[in-house]
């Protein structure tokens, strides 16, 4: 099972910017879609970002213009990059790839704190 390392979340103000990074331990071949969740204290994990294998993008409106997903296909790494943070940001991010060809396969990190402070 490949699993997925998520890093460069920490502490912030509000207004200020984080970039999170997420790279997969292990083989990883045929990336179908790789996502951003985030789950805060109290709520369901929702979808925040994802970018297909074909570098189509897409966001949660909350985030729309404020957040930038983008991987580095040759590294298989996948980014967040969140500008104009808000308290209500604040969660637990998780990387999530589905892949193998037609999504067979799914794997997910275990998360990293993004903390928003007004």
């Amino acid at each position: 099972q490949v699993q997925l390392v998520e890093s460069g979340g920490g502490l912030v103000q509000a207004g200020g910017s984080l970039r999170l990074s997420c790279v997969p331990h292990g083989v990883i071949f045929r990336i179908n879609v790789m996502n951003w969740y985030r789950q805060a204290p109290g709520k369901q994990r929702e979808l925040v970002a994802s970018v297909t294998e074909h570098g189509v993008t897409d966001y949660t409106d909350s985030v729309k213009g404020r957040f930038t997903i983008s991987r580095d296909n040759a590294k298989d790494t996948l980014y967040l990059q969140m500008n104009g943070l808000k308290p209500e940001d604040t969660a637990v991010y998780f990387c999530n790839a589905k892949w193998g060809g037609n999504s067979v396969f799914d794997s997910w990190g275990q998360g990293t704190q993004v903390t928003v402070s007004s």
